[in-house]
């Protein structure tokens, strides 16, 4: 037992020495890495990381500060030719404030190598391809923020490469008009909204003014000018304030127009909205400009404030500013209200009572015959589901029986009809795309037609011809009375004045709604005809004596103020759009999509009606024409084939077409409302 344990102690006497260089040598190994891990991570937290180096680390070899110890000095300069000198100093602070202070002069000035160096026959720096060079880095390495901010300057570089500015000079073709330096200061770029950047903004027109030397004159004489380099007020107009600041056109070009009189907007936003709400403004808007724009009134460079006499529409000067498109003005154009609203009553007090009344009237009237429409509808269907409706009754008679026909509108008025659809059609469609310029239909409506001057000359011809057939009627139906003036009944059955007996049936209809009594009996005309009936006199005197006014604007205004053309564009425009919704909605139901028509009443376009619809529809004359034995002399032969044929395909096409007009001026009025 004693031996064992001996020999045992021997044997691990004999490994002591093995495992004691065992893990000395472990030891080594180990303090080896980690010296060699401290190392990298020493050089790692001394190197910025890969991507870092790559957009941000400027080339090590001269730095900004050594080329400032020359450039620094204030009065380091160069000789130029002519014997003057050209500065070459850079402000240091404010170098290293801008946005290209944490790069290398050298990462712009390539052709720099050495210092000192050489003078520079000519300077040669890419902004264009510095900035692309970096966005394209930022994709590839998928830097999502850097890819944001350099998208968007390489967007003002795209912007500005199609301008005006990065044209060849006229004068010197191997140069542009100006380049990014020009405007931007080269060294000092700041970031938006900075202080410094706001004291570059103030100098900007100064820069503008090297080039533009009279536009920059006037400019520092207009109120935008001494707001901005005299009173430092930041919301003053600057020159690419109006003109844009990256893609400046030519103001010979129909756009730059419209875009600097939308950037007027930008500070005059309600005079802005109320411009855009007149004729002038409507033409704008459609994308022509021909009409007056902002600066057309208040001038371009050399814009003062209203109550300043040198301002052109001062109270002075506005009848000769009128006269510059207007040449035959008259004194009531300089009453006339541009910039007039619909919510200030003190301001403009007459439109808005036009306004408030036209509302007031529109809303009156379509909220009573739509309710009445949908009163109607309900009554119907609620009679065709119980079965007990007389709806789709067959009126052709039974197979190879003779129908008997009731001759209700002669040729004369129905022709008369007829026009006045087709006249109704085409004011809407010409009209309405002026009254709705902001929607997006109006401007290629307009384009179609040819623009807004042949759409005004299409819309007037139709007035004249609508007019010309209204008053054709009126002289007709004058000379019928005078003929009969003694014994004409101006309250009979067969006059369309309305009477007592309309208002009795209008009561008993709407019992009949309500399933209150039976449906009343009507005579030759129901109260919603005769109101069909004289609804164009008062459309007539509204839209056409409002339409002449502004048609004839110098006889209007030689007698009459200006602020009546901001009225009668209310009335013009609001009752138009009563008329057509009206027309494509209550008076399409009475005529054709009421139960009982529906879908298409041809009896407008052949003239006749079965003789049995109409003694259901008009029972009254009905019997009265038999009793005086004179209905034998209205009944005739059913229309032709071709007749009826033709009569459905008229009246599907103006009914298609009414439907058109009034969705387009459903989807134009939302459109207004959301602005």
């Amino acid at each position: 037992m004693i031996s064992t344990s001996a020999s045992a102690l021997r044997a691990a006497a004999r490994l002591v020495p093995a495992l004691i260089c065992d893990i000395a040598i472990c030891a080594i190994v180990i303090c080896v890495l980690a010296l060699g891990l401290a190392a990298a991570q020493a050089q790692q937290a001394a190197a910025p990381p890969a991507d870092q180096a790559a957009s941000d680390q400027a080339p090590a070899k001269i730095p900004a500060t050594v080329c400032l110890g020359c450039h620094g000095d204030p009065d380091f300069s160069v000789e130029r030719p002519d014997g003057t000198k050209r500065s070459l100093f850079v402000d240091a602070k404010n170098f290293l404030n801008s946005v290209h202070g944490k790069w290398a002069c050298v990462d712009c000035h390539t052709q720099i190598t050495e210092v000192p160096h050489k003078p520079l026959a000519t300077i040669k720096v890419s902004c264009v391809n510095c900035h692309q060079e970096q966005y394209e880095a930022a994709q590839f390495a998928g830097k999502s923020d850097q890819i944001a901010k350099l998208g968007m300057v390489v967007g003002r570089i795209n912007s500005f490469m199609k301008s005006i500015h990065a044209r060849p000079n006229a004068e010197d073709q191997s140069t542009t008009n100006a380049t990014c330096y020009n405007c931007h200061e080269a060294h000092y770029i700041y970031p938006k909204g900075t202080s410094l950047w706001q004291e570059w903004r103030f100098r900007l027109p100064s820069r503008c003014g090297a080039c533009h030397t009279q536009e920059f004159a006037e400019y520092q004489t207009s109120i935008h000018g001494r707001e901005a380099l005299l009173d430092y007020n930041p919301k003053a107009a600057i020159c690419a304030d109006c003109h844009t600041s990256h893609d400046i056109e030519s103001i010979a070009l129909d756009s730059t127009l419209l875009t600097i009189t939308q950037n007027c907007g930008s500070c005059h936003q309600e005079n802005l909205k109320s411009y855009l709400e007149t004729y002038h403004g409507q033409v704008n808007k459609l994308g022509y400009t021909f009409t007056a724009k902002c600066f057309d009134c208040h001038g371009y460079h050399d814009i003062q404030r209203v109550n300043d006499p040198s301002s052109k529409v001062s109270p002075e000067n506005r009848l000769e500013t009128c006269k510059q498109c207007h040449t035959e003005a008259t004194p009531g154009f300089v009453t006339f209200e541009p910039h007039a609203t619909n919510h200030d009553f003190w301001r403009y007090p007459y439109t808005w009572v036009a306004s408030k009344f036209m509302l007031l009237l529109l809303g009156g009237t379509l909220s009573f015959f739509w309710l009445h429409s949908a009163l109607w509808w309900l009554r119907e269907y609620r009679d065709m589901r119980a079965h007990k409706t007389t709806t789709h009754v067959r009126t052709d008679g039974v197979v190879g029986e003779k129908v008997q026909y009731y001759r209700r509108w002669p040729a004369m008025w129905r022709l008369a009809h007829l026009m006045f659809a087709i006249c109704v059609i085409m004011l809407v469609f010409t009209g309405m795309t002026l009254f709705y310029s902001n929607s997006t239909w109006a401007p290629l409506v307009q384009s179609v037609f040819g623009g807004p001057r042949v759409t005004g000359t299409i819309h007037r011809t139709f007035a004249v011809l609508f007019v010309t057939i209204f008053v054709t009627h009126l002289c007709y139906v004058l000379v019928r009375i005078s003929r009969s003036w003694r014994t004409f009944r101006w309250f009979g059955p067969t006059s369309m004045i309305p009477n007592l007996q309309d208002g009795i049936d209008m009561y008993l209809m709407f019992q009949w709604f309500f399933g209150l009594g039976p449906k009343p009996e009507f005579d030759k005309w129901s109260y919603w005809e005769k109101f069909d009936y004289w609804a164009p006199f008062w459309g007539v005197t509204i839209i056409g004596g409002s339409g002449a006014m502004l048609w004839f604007k110098y006889i209007t205004a030689t007698y009459l103020p200006g602020w009546v053309f901001n009225v009668a564009m209310i009335f013009h425009g609001e009752e138009a759009f009563l008329a057509a919704s009206f027309l494509f909605t209550v008076h399409f139901f009475n005529n054709h999509w009421r139960p009982e028509n529906f879908p298409l009443d041809t009896m407008m376009f052949t003239g006749v009606l079965p003789l049995e619809k109409f003694k259901r529809e008009h029972s009254v004359e009905y019997e009265r024409l038999v009793k005086t034995g004179q209905l034998q002399q209205y009944l005739v032969e059913a229309p032709s084939q071709q007749m009826k044929v033709g009569s459905q395909i008229l009246g599907f096409t103006l009914i298609g077409a009414g439907l058109i007009l009034l969705i387009l001026i459903m989807s134009g009025f939302i459109r207004s409302l959301i602005g």
